[in-house]
C-alpha cells in the first residue's frame, strides 16, 4: 500500500538476539548494513575489536568544586569532548577511586547511550590523562593493534556507524543503547595508514578548538576592560538595608538574593559608563512567532545545543512527529538565543547559519536586532556571556528548583551603549572566531565523509579526497 514500507524477514536473517522490532528493520536502516557488508574491507563486530564496552557510574553522583573530571554526556560532541561546556563536573579522589569500571583514560572512546542525540562520539584527548563519566556515555577500550581510536569514533560519526547507533536505539520509552547492543555493531577495518590519517585530520581539529576558545576569551577581555569590569572585584558584603518603598513596593521581590550589594556595584558602574547607558529592549525585539509545524522536518536547536564554552550553537535534524514539545519559536540567521533556564551558565548564542525550517525550544528567550538600534548581537552576546553579568543575572532569577529569568527582567536590563569602533573590534574578534569554528566543522566532516568514501570505493580515492579538501 502507498506510503507503508514493508520488510519480510525469516527468523534466521535476523542479525541479532537483542532486537526483533520492525523500526530495527527499516529500509534504510538494513541498506547501510547492505552496503558495509558488500564492502572490500574485513568487517568485524565491534566485541572483536575490543577490549571492553562498558559504560559510566549508576550511582547518584556527589558534585564537588574541584577534584577528579567527571564527562557528562553533554561533554561528548561530535569528534571532540568539550571541556568548557555544560557537560563537565567533579567528583572527589575518594568516589573516582571507587569506580574503577568508568575510569576514562586518553585513547578511551565514548559514545553517548540516552537522550535526544544518543550516538555521538569522540576520543578522550592527551590533556586529560584520567576521568570519570556517567552512565549516559559508553567507554571502549579498542585494540589498538586493529583499530585506532580516532578512525572508530568518525567511523561511529559517520552514516555507516551512526545509523547502526541510531536503530538500537529506538525504544517505546526512551531512546536508549544498551550496552549489550554495542557489541554485534559492523566495523570496517581499512589499512593502518588510513586509519591514522583520520587521526591527524582530528588532532588538527583539537588544536583549533583551543585557538577558538582564546579568541572568544579575547572579545571578552577586550569589552570588560572598555567598561571597566577588567578587574573589578565584587562586593563580598552580605548585608542590605532597604526600605519598603526602595523594595517591595517597586520591584515585588522579597528574598534576599535580589538585593546583594554585588549586584548594585555591577549596576552603578554600567549606569555610570562614559558613553551613557541604554537597555536591551531598546535596542533589541523579542520574537514571539510559534511554528505551525507544516514541514515534515525542521532543524532545531534545544539549550543542549550550546556550547557554553564558545557560544557556539548547533542544530539537529528531527523529523516533526518527533520533536520534543518545547520546540516552538520560528528563529532566522542573526537572531540571538538567550536561555531562560540558568542564564548564568551562558547559554546564549547567535544563530550564525542560515538553515530552512528553523525552529528552537521555548526555553530561550529570541531577540531580533531593531532597525533603529545601535547595539550589535555580537556585542551583546559577548556581553551576557561575560563573567559580570553571568553573575548578575542571578539577581533575576524567580524560582528555587527550576531558577528562571523573566522576560521583562532581560528587557529592561542597563547595557553600556559601546562605540561603534569598539564594537566592530568585537565583531572583528567574533568573525576570527567564527572563521576557526567553521575550519573545524570542515575538517570534522572531512574526516566522517573520507571514512564513506573509503569504504564506498576504496583509500586512495579518499585520500585524493582529504587532499583536495584541506590541502
Amino acid at each position: 500500500m502507498k506510503g507503508l514500507e514493508a520488510c519480510e524477514l525469516n527468523r534466521s536473517e535476523l542479525e541479532n538476539q537483542f532486537t526483533i522490532g520492525s523500526e530495527y528493520y527499516k529500509q534504510e536502516f538494513v541498506r547501510i548494513v547492505d552496503i558495509l557488508n558488500k564492502s572490500t574491507y574485513p568487517i568485524k563486530e565491534l566485541k572483536d575489536c575490543t577490549y571492553l564496552i562498558t559504560d559510566g557510574d549508576h550511582g547518584a553522583t556527589q558534585y564537588k568544586d574541584s577534584g577528579v573530571l567527571y564527562l557528562l554526556s553533554e561533554s561528548v560532541k561530535e569528534g571532540y569532548i568539550d571541556l568548557n561546556g555544560g557537560g563537565i563536573r567533579y567528583i572527589s579522589n575518594e568516589l573516582h577511586n571507587s569506580l574503577k569500571r568508568s575510569v576514562l583514560r586518553t585513547g578511551n572512546v565514548v559514545v553517548t547511550k540516552t537522550g535526544a542525540y544518543y550516538g555521538k562520539s569522540a576520543v578522550i584527548p592527551k590533556n586529560i590523562i584520567e576521568a570519570n563519566t556517567s552512565a549516559h556515555v559508553a567507554k571502549i577500550v579498542v585494540k589498538d593493534d586493529v583499530l585506532n581510536p580516532y578512525f572508530l569514533s568518525t567511523f561511529l560519526n559517520s552514516k555507516y556507524g551512526y545509523s547502526q547507533l541510531r536503530r538500537r536505539g529506538i525504544k517505546v520509552s526512551r531512546p536508549e543503547i544498551k550496552l549489550i547492543e554495542f557489541q554485534d555493531i559492523k566495523i570496517p577495518i581499512p589499512s593502518m595508514d588510513f586509519q591514522e590519517k583520520i587521526e591527524q585530520i582530528t588532532l588538527e581539529c583539537q588544536i583549533l578548538l583551543n585557538k577558538l576558545s582564546d579568541e572568544y576569551e579575547k572579545a571578552e577581555s577586550d569589552l570588560l576592560k572598555e567598561i571597566s569590569f577588567k578587574d573589578y572585584e565584587l562586593s563580598n558584603r552580605n548585608i542590605n538595608v532597604k526600605n519598603f518603598k526602595k523594595s517591595f513596593f517597586g520591584s515585588g521581590r522579597l528574598d534576599a538574593e535580589y538585593y546583594q550589594p554585588k549586584y548594585e556595584g555591577i549596576e552603578e558602574i554600567i549606569k555610570s559608563y562614559k558613553n551613557g547607558f541604554t537597555y536591551i529592549g531598546k535596542e533589541f525585539e523579542q520574537v514571539k512567532n510559534t511554528s505551525k509545524k507544516t514541514e515534515g522536518y525542521y532543524n532545531y536547536i534545544e539549550i543542549g545545543d550550546i556550547n557554553i564554552g564558545n557560544g557556539f550553537a548547533t542544530y539537529n535534524r528531527i523529523a516533526t512527529e518527533k520533536l520534543p514539545a518545547n520546540a516552538k519559536i520560528e528563529a532566522k540567521k542573526g537572531d540571538i538565543l538567550i536561555s531562560k533556564v540558568r542564564p548564568n551558565r551562558g547559554a546564549v548564542t547567535i544563530i550564525d547559519f542560515d538553515v530552512e525550517n528553523l525552529i528552537v525550544s521555548s526555553a530561550f528567550r529570541v531577540l531580533r536586532k531593531k532597525e533603529e538600534g545601535n547595539f550589535t548581537n555580537k556585542t551583546l552576546k559577548v556581553l551576557l556571556r561575560s563573567k559580570v553579568y553571568k553573575e548578575w543575572l542571578l539577581k533575576f532569577n524567580v524560582g528555587t528548583q527550576y531558577p528562571v529569568i523573566r522576560d521583562e527582567d532581560i528587557l529592561n536590563l542597563p547595557i553600556p551603549k559601546i562605540t561603534q569602533i569598539k564594537q566592530q573590534e568585537i565583531a572583528n574578534n567574533i568573525e576570527q572566531s567564527q572563521k576557526v569554528k567553521e575550519k573545524t566543522e570542515l575538517l570534522l566532516d572531512v574526516a566522517k565523509q573520507a571514512v564513506e568514501i573509503a569504504i564506498e570505493q576504496d583509500e586512495p580515492t579518499a585520500i585524493n579526497f582529504i587532499n583536495s579538501k584541506i590541502n
